[in-house]
């Protein structure tokens, strides 16, 4: 969300960066909020100026009806002083009323309205148009085929979607054995990659309110992804970042606590509603999975720099995992509206001989912490909105699918990267079960 009085002072700026996200259906949003904007602070003058008369008449109405005590003569000077005491009153009443309105439509279209992009973002309208910047590993293919990732699953009798489908329907899965312990190995290993970073390992509520869904995270958004629990303002969140950054609503946060580096684990619930809908028999697209997420609370002049930190930490796990990556520049159109920039990091896939979504790192620059009522205490003593940042650490069980096919040998096993050891109890290769 942005600062009425940047949209005020920048109309022409806001509208060149709706057109730069190809929302030009929101265009009209902008002169629509303005009118509002010039009509509530009309009434906020005339509010105040009442409340300034108000007074000076209630002393004069005490004074005369002090007279009409002595010269009856006042009386009806004194309730002439009454009446226009109620007018003025009965005035209050409305405006307030109207501010209370206008402000409600005003945040209504504010939060529709995209926040500014960085300027290194590229222009294009939709996820075709992003930027691969730079490759870490080698992508390779074997010379061997490599199985759809649930048939790899299957064959350590790890995982079953026949039985969720008839306990939960699609989108849900049972993971067993060596896959259900691989799976928390990943996450384990994650969460002490990330603390071994100097980041505070959290776990947080898994259901918000409603207030906290509209501070960090789009209409849009919020439709396609959350849960609502029925007769409850609780929704189950889409990831840890939800609950982690409204951790800080209607918070000041001390400056000297900045930066505020915090790595979460949590289930997460989506709807994932949409163009790419949910596969059957495939883990990539589910309406429940695991995940290790990483949060940054920060100076504003420190957001980018956190930014280009936090992805460079996704590249390194997954390069201790033995999995080629690369980093994608999403590009405007791409970008959801509370966005600043944003990138993918995306792994191999050997069987499908292309790269795939496993992480997805974010600068909000201070659109959350706007409308969370999220701010900073500067040593001056001075308020300031902090900007905050979100990373994706692991999310399997999408991540395995990267996993099993990069480290799949062609007997069938699976090897385990050294780093892993400690957390698959010393074992290195899982064997198929016969």
């Amino acid at each position: 969300m942005l600062d009425m009085k940047f949209v005020r002072e920048n109309p022409e700026i806001v509208k060149e960066n709706i057109k730069k996200k190809f929302q030009d259906a929101k265009l009209p949003l902008v002169d629509q909020v303005l009118a509002l904007d010039e009509e509530n602070r009309a009434a906020v003058n005339e509010a105040n100026d009442l409340r300034a008369q108000r007074n000076t008449l209630s002393k004069q109405v005490g004074m005369l009806m002090g007279q009409a005590k002595k010269d009856p003569s006042k009386l009806a000077e004194a309730e002439a002083a009454k009446a226009k005491v109620k007018a003025s009153a009965d005035r209050l009443a409305e405006l307030e009323a109207k501010e209370t309105e206008l402000a409600a439509q005003i945040r209504h279209i504010m939060l529709q309205i995209p926040n500014i992009i960085d300027p290194s973002v590229p222009i294009g309208p939709d996820d075709s148009a992003n930027v691969e910047v730079q490759r870490f590993g080698e992508p390779v293919t074997p010379d061997f085929e490599i199985p759809y990732h649930t048939q790899i699953m299957e064959s350590f009798h790890g995982i079953d979607m026949d039985a969720a489908g008839r306990v939960s329907g699609n989108g849900f899965y049972y993971l067993m054995g060596d896959i259900a312990r691989l799976h928390e190995a990943v996450l384990a290993y994650a969460r002490d990659f990330m603390i071994n970073k100097g980041f505070t390992f959290c776990i947080p509520p898994f259901m918000i309110h409603g207030n906290v869904v509209e501070g960090v995270m789009s209409q849009t958004d919020m439709e396609a992804m959350m849960y609502k629990i029925e007769g409850e303002d609780l929704y189950l969140i889409g990831t840890s970042e939800h609950s982690m950054i409204g951790k800080f609503i209607d918070q000041i946060i001390p400056e000297a606590t900045l930066p505020q580096t915090l790595t979460s684990y949590s289930p997460c619930f989506r709807k994932e509603k949409g163009a790419h809908g949910i596969e059957e028999r495939g883990v990539y697209r589910i309406h429940q999975f695991e995940k290790q997420e990483m949060i940054v609370v920060c100076k504003p002049e420190d957001s980018m720099k956190w930014y280009e930190q936090m992805w460079q930490y996704s590249v390194e796990l997954f390069r201790s995992l033995d999995i080629p990556v690369r980093q994608l520049e999403c590009c405007s159109g791409d970008l959801a509206d509370l966005k600043v920039k944003s990138c993918d990091i995306e792994a191999w896939s050997p069987r499908q001989q292309k790269y795939f979504e496993v992480c997805s790192c974010s600068n909000l620059g201070d659109a959350q912490a706007r409308r969370l009522k999220m701010r900073v205490k500067g040593e001056d003593g001075k308020m300031y909105l902090p900007h905050t940042l979100n990373n994706t650490v692991v999310a399997p069980p999408r991540m395995l699918i990267a996993f099993l096919e990069n480290n799949l040998q062609a007997d069938g096993s699976v090897t385990i990267p050294e780093v892993l050891w400690p957390y698959m109890g010393g074992t290195q290769v899982l064997v198929p079960k016969k």
